[in-house]
């Protein structure tokens, strides 16, 4: 029998455990590995779609669902170009930006669940983010993917970035370090279509990129202290770090704060009036990760 995209789903969502994507694993659960519902919320597509892949009365997904499936079923980067080509489509090409997140990355991050952790490709679109990032920062699902790019909130829609609310920065080393990022993208995946409209479209918009492109910035990324404004329990101040994944272009952005402090009071509320467990995991929400 020949495979489709729905007995490779099928095949690939039995095999995860609620645990490996960051759910308890319930006293007398009985389906094996994911359920279908739970893969839906991970990938942030309906019930009903996932059930009609799976049953092949869909047939053309679209590469932006092919990409939150495989991220949501942690395929490795073979599983995922061959999802590609089941739905019919041309998996992503060498020298592109790469929106896959590594199954490693994804597993590490199911146990930092309790941290807001936003994950980004190498052009600083937010690919997935935990449970704890929508409460401290507000929901990204909201926006569309061209509004999750860190680059353009910081260089034209305000200082709150991808914040619903304020965030202020206290030092001003974020900005050349994006610019200094989005030049080592530009040499790294010169034939990236999405990466050259980006730098167009912020040169054109924002007189402070264009400077800052234009004069060559450099800068690494440093170690800074954030204070949100939070509608819910006021100011949080945070230690935000940048971490890189070697072996692809995976940037993971962490926001810390002290034990047993006043801001951890805070997030604490947070996660618990939300509906946020320790490990990260909400009974009615997004598992590990939300997704596009």
């Amino acid at each position: 029998m020949d495979e489709t995209l729905g007995t490779a789903l099928r095949r690939w969502r039995d095999r995860l455990s609620p645990l490996d994507v960051g759910r308890p694993a319930r006293p007398g659960r009985r389906a094996v590995g994911l359920r279908r519902e739970e893969l839906a919320d991970l990938a942030g597509l309906s019930v009903d779609y996932v059930v009609r892949l799976e049953q092949g009365r869909a047939t053309s997904p679209s590469a932006q669902v092919v990409a939150s499936l495989a991220r949501a079923l942690q395929l490795q980067p073979a599983e995922r170009d061959h999802a590609y080509r089941l739905a019919g489509l041309l998996p992503p090409q060498e020298g592109t930006v790469s929106t896959h997140v590594p199954a490693g990355v994804q597993r590490m991050l199911a146990r930092l669940g309790e941290f807001p952790v936003g994950v980004f490709s190498a052009d600083w679109t937010l690919l997935s983010w935990t449970p704890a990032w929508t409460v401290l920062l507000g929901d990204p699902s909201t926006r569309t993917p061209v509004e999750r790019n860190l680059l353009r909130a910081v260089f034209t829609t305000g200082p709150q970035g991808l914040a619903a609310w304020p965030v202020v920065d206290d030092g001003d080393a974020l900005r050349p370090a994006l610019v200094a990022d989005l030049r080592t993208a530009l040499v790294t995946y010169p034939h990236d279509h999405g990466l050259l409209d980006l730098v167009a479209e912020l040169r054109s918009t924002s007189a402070e990129f264009a400077r800052l492109w234009d004069d060559g910035a450099v800068g690494p990324h440093v170690s800074s202290r954030k204070t949100i404004a939070h509608p819910q329990v006021g100011e949080v101040v945070c230690d935000c770090d940048v971490l890189t994944v070697p072996g692809c272009d995976i940037r993971l952005v962490l926001y810390t704060v002290a034990a047993g402090s006043a801001e951890a009071e805070k997030l604490d509320f947070l996660r618990v009036t939300n509906g946020v467990g320790a490990g990260g995991s909400s009974p009615s929400g997004p598992g590990l990760f939300s997704t596009p």
